[in-house]
C-alpha cells in the first residue's frame, strides 16, 4: 500500500529537481492539472497509469523509489547496474528464501523470464 504523504513528498522532489510547478508537471506527464492537485493534497490516490506516466516521462525516477522510497533518486545508469547486479547475484534472501525465477519487462511490452 502506498503511503500517500510519503508518495506526495517524492512527487514534489521530482518536481523540484526538474524545476516544475504542479501545472507544468501535469502537462509533462499528460494528465489533467486537477489530478496533480488532488494527489498532492491527498484527496485522491495515484493510479497505476499515473505512476507509469511519471516513470515513462522522467527516466531518472525509479518506480521502486516512487512507490515505496526504496532505490535511488535520481537514478542513473550506475545505480541501475548496481541494483540489477545486487538483485541477480543474491539468490538467497536474509530469511532463507531462494529466487525461483526472474522476469524482465521491457518498455515495448515484451518480457523475458529466467529460471534456475
Amino acid at each position: 500500500m502506498i503511503n500517500s504523504l510519503e508518495f506526495t513528498t517524492r512527487i514534489k522532489k521530482v518536481m523540484d529537481l526538474h524545476d516544475l510547478t504542479a501545472s507544468l508537471f501535469a502537462d509533462r506527464i499528460g494528465v489533467q492539472r486537477s489530478s496533480i492537485s488532488h494527489i498532492l493534497s491527498g484527496r485522491n490516490k495515484p493510479s497505476l497509469d499515473f505512476i507509469l506516466k511519471i516513470t515513462s516521462e522522467f527516466k531518472d525516477v525509479d518506480i521502486h523509489w516512487l512507490l515505496n522510497g526504496k532505490g535511488f533518486f535520481p537514478k542513473n545508469e550506475e545505480t541501475d547496474n548496481l541494483t540489477a547486479s545486487s538483485t541477480l547475484f543474491a539468490d538467497t534472501s536474509n530469511d532463507g528464501k531462494r529466487i525461483q525465477r526472474i522476469v524482465v519487462f521491457y518498455t515495448d511490452g515484451t518480457f523475458e523470464e529466467y529460471q534456475k
